[in-house]
């Protein structure tokens, strides 16, 4: 992928993410800086009501800026992380 390639696609993701509602974009902010987070940590964080978590996760996941991984602590969550700028690795490790 040449230069001008990565710079078109790092301009269209952040143009995505500027597009999402603000509760998207707060949940994408911590998952940014914390690491994979179960919904209930995200909310916590974010101090947003956990069904607006929920439709921030729904609207990321559906623009596919997310990572969704098994919880090995609670098998009823998932973790979320978020992918990087070329949605092909991951950008945060696995909190313990």
């Amino acid at each position: 992928m040449s230069k001008i390639e990565s710079r078109d696609l790092s301009g269209t993701y952040k143009n995505n993410i500027e597009n999402m509602p603000p509760s998207s974009k707060l949940v994408y902010k911590v998952l940014e800086y914390k690491g994979f987070l179960t919904p209930k940590q995200i909310a916590t964080e974010s101090q947003l009501p956990p069904r607006t978590v929920r439709y921030a996760l729904s609207r990321l996941k559906d623009e596919n800026f997310l990572l969704e991984k098994f919880c090995f602590k609670d098998a009823r969550q998932s973790l979320y992380g978020i992918k990087d700028k070329h949605h092909s690795s991951i950008k945060a490790t696995v909190n313990s």
